[in-house]
C-alpha cells in the first residue's frame, strides 16, 4: 500500500506474488512500463505488474506492508480493509513513532505488526525507484513479542526475495531506535539540505545532530520506552557507517516542493517532550524552520 522508495524496492523481491497500490503518474508508469529498481546491489526490472489505485480490486492478502505518507495513514488505512483476512497482517513501514496507533483504531490490533525499514530509497521517475547505498533491511514482530506464523512467513519470505530482514521480539523499543536515526537524518539533511556525509564530517553540524537524536532519545525513556541513556553514541556511530550520499525521503519532498514529514518526526518530539518535561530545543528549531515548507510549494 503505497509504491514509493519502501513499496517499490521491497515489493519488488522475487518469488511471491505481490500486487502495488499507487496513483497518481505512478500508476500509470507502472501499468505501462512495470517497476525498475536502480541499485548497487542490482537492477531490477519488472515489466509487468498488478498494480491498482483501488485496494477493492484485489484478493485478500497474507501481509501487507503499509508505506504511505504519514498525513495519508486514516484514508489508506480504510482503504485497505477489504484486503484483511482474519490472519491478515498490516505492517506499516511508515515514519514516525504513531503510526501504529492509528492502524490499531481503524484496523483492529490484531492485524497490526510493528515495523522498520532501514534504507534510503526514493522514486526517481514514476515507475523508477533509486537505491542510495547499500543498506536495506526490514525488522518486524508482534507487538506482544510472541512468535507467530504469519511473522516467520513474512520473514522467510522477505530473505528468499535478498531481504536483509530480522525478525524483533521488542518492536517497540525498535520502532523507537528507527526513530532516534530518523529524526536526527531527516531533520539535518533537510534543513540544511545536505546528505549526511558533510554533516557529520563538520564538527558543529555533527554536534548538532547529536543533540537532536540524544533529545528522542531523553523523550523515549521519560515515556517508559527501554532505550539506554547513551543511545545517541550508538545511532552516530551509525551515521559514520552510513554512504556519505545518503539523505532522507523528506530532504527529497523539500527539493520537490512537496509536503514534509516534519509535524511527525521532529514536531512530535516537540509535542511529546513539552507533555513530559523534556527539554526539546533542537527539534523545535527544525520544526520551526522547516514549517515555512510544511506543507509543500507545488509547481505552478
Amino acid at each position: 500500500m503505497g509504491t514509493g522508495g519502501i513499496g517499490g524496492y521491497f515489493g519488488g523481491g522475487g518469488g511471491h506474488e505481490v500486487a502495488f497500490v499507487a496513483r497518481g503518474r505512478q500508476l500509470e508508469a507502472l501499468r505501462a512500463k512495470g517497476l525498475r529498481v536502480e541499485s548497487e546491489l542490482g537492477d531490477l526490472h519488472l515489466p509487468t505488474v498488478e498494480v491498482t489505485d483501488d485496494p477493492s480490486e484485489l484478493a485478500p492478502a497474507d501481509v501487507v506492508l503499509f508505506g504511505v505518507k504519514l498525513w495519508d495513514t486514516e484514508e489508506s488505512a480504510a482503504l485497505i480493509k477489504p484486503l484483511l483476512a482474519a490472519e491478515t497482517a498490516v505492517v506499516s513501514f511508515q515514519n514516525g513513532v504513531v503510526k501504529d496507533d492509528v492502524l490499531r483504531r481503524i484496523l483492529g490490533p490484531e492485524h497490526v505488526v510493528g515495523g522498520v525499514a532501514y534504507i534510503a530509497a526514493t522514486i526517481a521517475e514514476p515507475g523508477v525507484i533509486k537505491h542510495t547505498g547499500k543498506l536495506q533491511r526490514l525488522v518486524f514482530g508482534e507487538y506482544d513479542g510472541s512468535s507467530s506464523a504469519r511473522v516467520e512467513a513474512f520473514r522467510a519470505a522477505c530473505a528468499e526475495g535478498g531481504i536483509d530482514v530480522a525478525v524483533s521480539n521488542e518492536i517497540e523499543r525498535a520502532v523507537w531506535e528507527k526513530f532516534v536515526f530518523l529524526v536526527g537524518l531527516s531533520g539535518m539533511t533537510t534543513s540544511t539540505r545536505t546528505p549526511i556525509g558533510p554533516i557529520r564530517d563538520n564538527p558543529r553540524s555533527r554536534a548538532f545532530l547529536w543533540d537532536v537524536m540524544d533529545e528522542v532519545v531523553q523523550v523515549a525513556r521519560a515515556q517508559g520506552v527501554p532505550i539506554p541513556a547513551d543511545f545517541a553514541d550508538d545511532r552516530l556511530a551509525f551515521v559514520d557507517q552510513a554512504a556519505a550520499e545518503m539523505t532522507s525521503s523528506m530532504h527529497h519532498d523539500l527539493n520537490r516542493g512537496s509536503r514534509l514529514e516534519v509535524p511527525w518526526l521532529s514536531g512530535d518530539v516537540v509535542d511529546r517532550g513539552r507533555a513530559l518535561g523534556v527539554p526539546t530545543p533542537c527539534n523545535r528549531a527544525i520544526a520551526d524552520l522547516l514549517a515555512v515548507h510544511a506543507e509543500g510549494h507545488p509547481a505552478t
